[in-house]
C-alpha cells in the first residue's frame, strides 16, 4: 500500500444538474432567461456601456441585436441562465448564471452575472446571488463553488470577498477577450466552508439589518 500523502475521500457520486425552473426570494425573483425578456434588459442597459467592460459581450448597439443575444444565450444548458427580475421594481434588470457545471467532480461556477445600474449594490442583487448558491449546494450537492473574473475588474473581486469567497490565485493570460489579454482571478467557497458562508449572508439580508431608509446597517463583509 503506497505511503505517499493522498486526499481524503468524498462522495463521488455525481450531482445532478440543474433545471430550468423559477425561483422566488423574498426581495427578487429568478425567472429561466427566455426571449422574452429582451426588451426589459434592453431597458435597463441604457447608459450602462461600462457594465460590460469585463463580458464577453456587449454592449449592443440595437435592441434586435441584443434580443438575438438573448435567445441564443437563453438556449444554452452550460451556463444556464436565469433573468433577474427584483420585486421592489418589477422590472427584469439583469441576468445570472450557473456554469462550467462538472456533475461528477461536484463543482459548479456562479458567473455571467449581469446587472443593470438599478440592480448594482441592492439587496436584490446579492439575494440573486444567495438563491443560486444555495440551489447549487444546499439543493444539489455541489462541494466546489467558484467565482472567476477577470482579474482588474476590481468590483467583482470586491463581490466575490463579501459572498465569503477565498482567493486562489490568478491564471495568467488565461484567455482573450474582445481582442485583449485576460488574466483570470479564481475563488472559491467548498462545502465545509459553505453553511457559514450562506448563514452570514442571510444574515445581512435579514430586515432587522436595515434602516427604514434601507440602509445597510452593518457591511456584509463584517456581518455575522
Amino acid at each position: 500500500m503506497s505511503t505517499l500523502p493522498i486526499g481524503p475521500e468524498v462522495d463521488s457520486t455525481p450531482r445532478p444538474l440543474p433545471a430550468r425552473v423559477r425561483l422566488r426570494g423574498t426581495h427578487v425573483e429568478l425567472e429561466p432567461l427566455h426571449v422574452r425578456h429582451a426588451a426589459e434588459l434592453w431597458d435597463a442597459a441604457q447608459g450602462a456601456d461600462d457594465s460590460w467592460a469585463y463580458m464577453g459581450y456587449g454592449p449592443f448597439a440595437t435592441q434586435a441585436a441584443m434580443t438575438a443575444f438573448v435567445g441564443d444565450f437563453a438556449a444554452n444548458h452550460d451556463p444556464i441562465a436565469w433573468a433577474v427580475r427584483p420585486v421592489a421594481t418589477g422590472v427584469v434588470s439583469g441576468w445570472i448564471t450557473l456554469m462550467e457545471i462538472q456533475p461528477k467532480f461536484a463543482a459548479i461556477e456562479l458567473g455571467h452575472i449581469w446587472f443593470g445600474p438599478r440592480m448594482q449594490r441592492t439587496r436584490a442583487g446579492t439575494e440573486a446571488m444567495l438563491m443560486l448558491l444555495r440551489l447549487a449546494a444546499d439543493d444539489l450537492g455541489y462541494r466546489r463553488l467558484v467565482w472567476k473574473c477577470n482579474a482588474l475588474n476590481a468590483p467583482s473581486c470586491r463581490a466575490a470577498e463579501r459572498l465569503g469567497f477565498t482567493y486562489e490565485g490568478t491564471l495568467r493570460a488565461h484567455y482573450i477577450l474582445k481582442g485583449r489579454r485576460r488574466d483570470s482571478a479564481f475563488y472559491s467557497i467548498l462545502a465545509d466552508e459553505w453553511p457559514a458562508r450562506r448563514d452570514r449572508i442571510a444574515a445581512w439580508l435579514d430586515a432587522s439589518n436595515f434602516a427604514p431608509d434601507g440602509t445597510a446597517l452593518t457591511s456584509l463583509r463584517a456581518a455575522g
